[in-house]
């Protein structure tokens, strides 16, 4: 799955549809975005790597088009404690697709 380079898990938020994020207040709040820059690690394609722009005027870093977030309530690297939270919140492959979407 995604990971940043502490090893700790990135999440999709399919509300997002793909395109800007929609996450902010309450929901940003136990979603962090992902903001700082990163490089792509091994088996991770760079070419997907993107951002897109925030209300506060940040750039949030994609991948294959989706904005990228934290769960803050995974305390340590490679915990996925907010898979499948609420059916939107997924973890993404390296081919930058959600893991676990029924359907």
């Amino acid at each position: 799955i995604l990971v940043d380079g502490d090893g700790n898990t990135l999440y999709l938020f399919t509300p997002d549809n793909q395109g800007e994020s929609v996450c902010y207040d309450q929901c940003e709040a136990a979603w962090p975005p992902l903001v700082d820059p990163i490089e792509a690690g091994d088996g991770i394609n760079a070419s997907l790597l993107g951002t897109a722009p925030r209300t506060d005027g940040t750039e949030q870093i994609t991948y294959n088009g989706w904005p990228l977030y934290y769960f803050a309530n995974d305390t340590a690297p490679g915990d996925t404690n907010g898979q499948g939270i609420n059916d939107v919140w997924y973890v993404l492959s390296p081919d930058g697709n959600a893991i676990g979407i029924d359907g």
